[in-house]
């Protein structure tokens, strides 16, 4: 019988807790809020955009290009069962 009364008191709690975040998470104030902090971070991006420098090139002539491997074939060789005729 108690532990009834206790789950159904836990299940009311649930459901009044969830109504209450919704609720108020969906409010027209809440909903202004988050349009009015997105517009200000937008604004905020804006100018930090148009404050950038930009910066000259210094990489002209940097990068060489490997054109191939070394020729070296002295490869060696590396076989399993060599290690066991030793």
């Amino acid at each position: 019988m108690i532990r009834n009364i206790l789950n159904v008191v836990i299940v009311i709690f649930i459901f009044f807790f969830l109504f209450f975040v919704i609720s108020t998470y969906l409010s027209d104030k809440n909903v202004s809020k988050i349009k009015s902090n997105r517009l200000v971070v937008e604004e905020n991006i804006e100018k930090s955009l148009t404050n950038l420098p930009v910066l000259e090139s210094d990489t002209k002539n940097v990068i060489e290009f490997n054109s191939g491997y070394s020729e070296d074939n002295s490869k060696i060789k590396r076989n399993f069962w060599d290690l066991f005729k030793k």
